[in-house]
């Protein structure tokens, strides 16, 4: 069966090998790793300097991450398009305020859904900036870079992911 039959998802190895070649090519082509948290916060400073240009200029955070559309934005904006692409490809892309398992779970109201979406993102990118990073930044880019603690932050990563899926979804899922 061909990997883009229809309603058929990628293949995991074929998508993460993909994403190995996609890594090595841009560090090989840019010289950067993948990442991504700093794309949102330079965002919101785009933002806010269209809203209080003043307050963004006197932020010292601001004066050594400018908000600017730069590499890292631009591969931020590409996770949406290659995602609408590979899912649209796969022919298993679909619009869905709750996804199936989560209405199972915890009902249909998309408010509810919408909410803990975003808490969760709150805490993930709370997590991020206080590592210096995101799961991207350290755990792919530093598993190419073959450095220890980007092993562990993977791991990490991993384990968290399935202890959250184990409380939310009690086996489930």
């Amino acid at each position: 069966m061909s990997q883009f039959a229809a309603g058929r998802p990628w293949n995991p190895y074929i998508a993460g090998a993909l994403a190995g070649l996609l890594m090595v090519f841009s560090v090989y082509a840019t010289g950067k790793y993948f990442g991504a948290s700093t794309t949102y916060v330079r965002s919101a400073g785009m933002v806010e300097r269209a809203l209080d240009a003043d307050h963004v200029e006197g932020n010292a955070y601001f004066a050594k991450e400018k908000p600017i559309i730069d590499w890292q934005w631009m591969f931020v904006a590409g996770i949406v398009v290659g995602s609408l692409g590979a899912a649209s490809l796969s022919r298993t892309f679909k619009v869905q305020a709750v996804p199936d398992r989560w209405a199972g779970r915890f009902g249909p109201s998309p408010g509810r859904r919408y909410a803990a979406a975003f808490a969760g993102g709150i805490v993930a990118m709370f997590g991020a900036r206080l590592a210096d990073g995101c799961p991207s930044g350290h755990g792919l880019s530093g598993t190419l870079q073959l450095a220890a603690s980007g092993y562990v932050a993977l791991a990490c990563f991993f384990l968290g992911g399935l202890v959250v899926a184990r409380i939310l979804y009690g086996g489930r899922a």
